[in-house]
């Protein structure tokens, strides 16, 4: 019988964990861009040196321990990515001007599709939704690169601090300090909207038709009832961020490109275990990408819209480039 070579048997059974290996570079990164890099770098580490797997813990934690050394050593040189609402500012109001700032490194969204959270059948769910919420990765965005990934092995992925300590090449005593001054910055920075109390279905239903409704009709009145009161609308690569549901019509209905009904369309999508939309702008007989908002959802309405505009997350999503 022919022998199976070293590389083949290492894509066979390491394939399987690219998507949850994706969703852990992502909480480090906050850029799938970068998350994609650094995977198939991790990749790339782990097939030179799979003929030295001694198999003395598993190739899933073998494979995260070098996906997060990997992770650190390409944090070493690059600033947190925020969102506008991260970078300290007071709220914005609509009447004020809008500053761009491309040269940011803003936090990314994720597709579900893309880190296997996108099954409703929990026993195929390959990462969980809560783990890579947006309001969460916003978060640890503030956390420096160490605690950052402390606190994804012990808290999300539930590391032993034994085998955090191997990855970090130091000591549980110091994993647990670490972790400790992890959780208090996290504490600190955590918008209340984690406590948020998601609508059942089919209120989640109904209110991402009228979502999609009011938009693509540009109708502001209904807008207004979509958002709770204390709603926070946010937009990079703009710095400036709206909270309050008129305060947010009244920054749709001015500073919007669209006219008025059939200006905007949306394309449903899911991102980062939430709702998210591609809403295409009109551009004479054709619709093209304008940006990706991912909504936060409550019992009394729609709590917070991060709405990308980079439009090369389009493609991520599968989103068409254009819609006829």
């Amino acid at each position: 019988m022919t022998e199976r070579p070293a590389g083949e048997d290492f894509l066979r059974q390491a394939d399987p964990f690219r998507r949850e290996l994706l969703a852990h570079c992502y909480r480090m990164l906050g850029s799938v861009h970068d998350a994609e890099d650094l995977v198939q770098e991790t990749y790339l580490r782990a097939w030179k040196s799979y003929e030295r797997f001694e198999g003395r813990s598993s190739l899933r934690t073998w494979l995260y321990r070098i996906a997060t050394r990997v992770c650190l050593t390409a944090l070493e040189n690059r600033g947190r990515r925020p969102l506008p609402t991260g970078l300290g500012g007071p709220g914005s109001t609509a009447g004020d001007e809008l500053v761009e700032q491309p040269e940011v490194p803003w936090l990314e969204p994720v597709p579900d599709a893309m880190v296997g959270a996108e099954q409703t059948d929990p026993a195929t769910i390959v990462t969980s939704r809560e783990t890579i919420r947006l309001a969460l990765i916003a978060a640890l965005q503030h956390l420096p690169p160490r605690q950052r990934a402390v606190l994804i092995l012990r808290d999300v992925l539930q590391w032993r601090a034994a085998e955090v300590a191997k990855v970090l090449n130091t000591t549980t005593t110091a994993v647990n300090s670490i972790l400790q001054r992890a959780r208090a910055q996290l504490d600190e920075v955590t918008p209340h909207e984690e406590e948020i109390v998601e609508p059942s279905a089919a209120d989640q239903r109904e209110l991402l038709d009228r979502f999609v409704s009011a938009f693509e009709r540009k109708d502001i009145p209904a807008m207004i009832e979509l958002f709770t009161k204390d709603a926070v609308w946010e937009m990079p690569p703009f710095t400036g961020w709206y909270r309050g549901a008129e305060n947010i019509a009244a920054l749709i209905d001015t500073q919007c490109p669209a006219d008025g009904p059939g200006d905007m369309r949306l394309v449903p999508t899911w991102a980062n275990g939430q709702p998210a939309f591609g809403l295409y702008m009109r551009d004479g007989d054709v619709w093209r990408p304008f940006n990706l908002p991912v909504l936060t959802l409550s019992e009394s309405g729609v709590a917070h819209v991060a709405c990308f505009f980079d439009t090369s997350l389009f493609a991520k999503f599968g989103l068409p480039e254009v819609l006829l």
